[in-house]
């Protein structure tokens, strides 16, 4: 079951390790900081920022992963969206789909976004299809728009709207519930 808790002081390590993981930091748009001193700052300036909010993605009440919101104090309504599924075993297995929904569910009604919008590297196909399962459109495409270990990567930009979100959750939630992702709305 995959559920989301709010981020607290006490995931740094975890967000550290994670960030250190190879097939995380390949699709991270920044390196990862390398010591920990660093992170921590990093993390404490996160934790104090009211533009951002994040979440630790469970898998059966252990952790697995991260989601986080930037841009909520904007006046447009809209927030950049990140995530990602940092334990190697729980990657393909359905948590990203299931956190993003319910992630969705807070930008969306907690939040009261009108939009919410990403970035993933072109070829990162498991982001992608995930997103697309929740209903993100395809909004542009940016030619080596992120730079990172040497190598220009291209970007593409999602989006999906409130109202697209409101059209598409029932049977979003429905099929994680049955799948038994999620619990029961």
């Amino acid at each position: 079951m995959i559920e989301l808790r709010d981020l607290g002081q006490g995931d740094v390590e975890r967000l550290f390790q994670w960030r250190q993981e190879p097939d995380v930091d390949h699709w991270l748009f920044e390196s990862p900081p390398s010591d920990r001193a660093r992170h921590t700052a990093w993390f404490d300036a996160f934790l104090c920022d009211p533009d951002r909010r994040g979440w630790i993605i469970l898998q059966s009440g252990a952790p697995c992963g991260f989601l986080h919101l930037v841009g909520l104090t904007s006046s447009q309504k809209r927030a950049h969206w990140k995530w990602y599924i940092g334990e190697p075993v729980a990657r393909g297995r359905g948590a990203g789909r299931a956190a993003q929904a319910l992630g969705l569910d807070l930008a969306f009604s907690s939040f009261g976004l009108q939009k919410v919008w990403s970035e993933v590297h072109a070829g990162n196909e498991p982001a992608l299809r995930a997103q697309a399962a929740a209903g993100f459109r395809r909004e542009g495409y940016l030619r080596r728009h992120s730079y990172k270990a040497g190598v220009y990567r291209d970007v593409v930009l999602l989006g999906l709207l409130e109202e697209e979100w409101r059209a598409r959750r029932g049977v979003v939630l429905h099929e994680l519930a049955v799948s038994g992702l999620i619990a029961a709305t």
